[in-house]
């Protein structure tokens, strides 16, 4: 999906008189590490509303913001908790997994060598397996299956095929900045003073 539809579709918040009017199921909470930052950008750090309300009851989270949403018990009326912040810091690892999905994501989901972003990417080595290549962050790069099967088993050079970035190990944070670029379907409005896309939203 191309970067402007991203935009526009984070530019829509639903509304708090929408909220109050969904089940419950549909209001996550957005979680904050103790520094007061997402814990994940890409995907989104979110909890289900009853994980939320267990961990405020459990003192391992303090509540931010809420939803005019409320859930009943026989002895208890309670906001939903729309933003919490863990009590305890949670340090990140420096570097992330090697997934496919990292990968992907450190390449902004395009293709490295036609710059294709239509969905249909796998990944490919830019050493060939066969000439020693190996299955390492720096040898894999995003690829649509035409170009895959373009280049098939040769290098880049010798299929005459420009690779856009160098592929590297991202850190954690690369990562994450990556994530910023790519909102998710539904933003609540009393996220947006806590998540830092690299887009204007709508006031």
């Amino acid at each position: 999906m191309f970067k402007a539809e991203l935009m526009e579709r984070a530019a829509k918040f639903r509304s708090a008189q929408e909220d109050q009017s969904s089940h419950p199921s549909a209001c996550p909470a957005l979680v904050l590490n103790a520094d007061y930052t997402p814990l994940s950008y890409y995907p989104l750090s979110l909890w289900p509303w009853q994980t939320a309300i267990k961990a405020v009851f459990l003192d391992r989270v303090d509540i931010v913001e809420s939803y005019d949403r409320e859930v009943h018990s026989p002895s208890l009326d309670m906001k939903i908790p729309s933003v919490i912040a863990l009590r305890q810091y949670v340090k990140q690892s420096e570097f992330p997994a090697f997934t496919r999905f990292n990968v992907f994501l450190r390449d902004r989901f395009h293709c490295q060598y036609c710059g294709d972003a239509s969905g249909n990417l796998t990944f490919d080595h830019v050493i060939p397996r066969r000439l020693g290549g190996k299955t390492t962050w720096e040898n894999i790069i995003t690829a649509c299956a035409p170009c895959n099967m373009k280049k098939g088993g040769r290098t880049p050079k010798q299929a005459h095929m420009r690779v856009a970035m160098e592929p590297i190990r991202p850190t954690s944070w690369q990562l994450q900045q990556q994530g910023k670029m790519f909102p998710p379907n539904y933003l609540h409005e009393t996220w947006r003073d806590w998540l830092y896309w690299d887009i204007e939203l709508e006031e």
